[in-house]
C-alpha cells in the first residue's frame, strides 16, 4: 500500500543523526517536507543525490521547507556521512524499514536494492510528489519544481 498524492502523511517516531528521538508531528503540518528515501550511504548515486540536496538546501530553506534523508543506514553511520559530506539537513535511521514500509517505497532490482523514491509534502502534511526513481540526479530537481507549485498557489 504505502502512500499515494492527496494521502495525510501519519505520524511516525525514530531516530535522527544526532540518536535522538525525532518525532514527524513537531515538523509535518507545519512546514513543506522533502523526505527522499535513499538505498545507501557513501555509495555513488546516494553520495550524489544527498550533495545535490545540499546544494540546493538554501533554496528549499528560502522556500520555507525542510528536507530529510532517510534510509537504513545506523546512526552512527549517518552521522559520518553528514560530517564528510557537510550535509546541513537530517537523517533519520529506518534500521527495520518500518518508515519504508509506511511510506510503500519499492524495492529495486528484483527486491535486491532498498528503493530510491522522493515524497514531497505540503504545510498541511498532505502528499503532494511522490517520486520514483533510481535514477538519483533526478530527485532533487524534481522536488525543488513541486515545493515552489505549492508554496506560490
Amino acid at each position: 500500500m504505502g502512500l499515494a498524492v492527496g494521502d495525510q502523511v501519519p505520524e511516525f517516531v525514530c531516530n535522527d543523526d544526532q540518536n535522538k528521538e525525532f518525532n514527524s508531528q513537531n515538523i509535518i503540518g507545519k512546514k513543506p517536507l522533502v523526505i527522499y528515501f535513499y538505498p545507501k550511504n557513501f555509495t555513488p548515486g546516494c553520495t550524489k543525490e544527498a550533495c545535490d540536496f545540499r546544494d540546493s538546501y538554501e533554496d528549499f530553506k528560502a522556500l520555507g521547507a525542510e528536507v530529510i534523508g532517510i534510509s537504513s543506514d545506523s546512526v552512527k553511520s549517518h552521522e559520518k556521512f553528514k560530517n564528510r559530506y557537510r550535509l546541513p539537513y537530517t537523517f533519520l535511521s529506518d534500521k527495520g524499514g518500518e518508515l519504508r514500509k509506511l511510506f510503500g517505497v519499492k524495492s529495486e532490482l528484483f527486491g535486491l536494492l532498498p528503493g530510491r523514491e522522493t515524497f514531497v509534502i505540503d504545510k498541511e502534511g498532505v502528499v503532494q510528489l511522490k517520486f520514483n526513481s533510481i535514477n538519483a540526479a533526478k530527485h532533487m530537481s524534481k522536488a525543488i519544481t513541486k515545493v515552489k507549485e505549492i508554496v506560490n498557489e
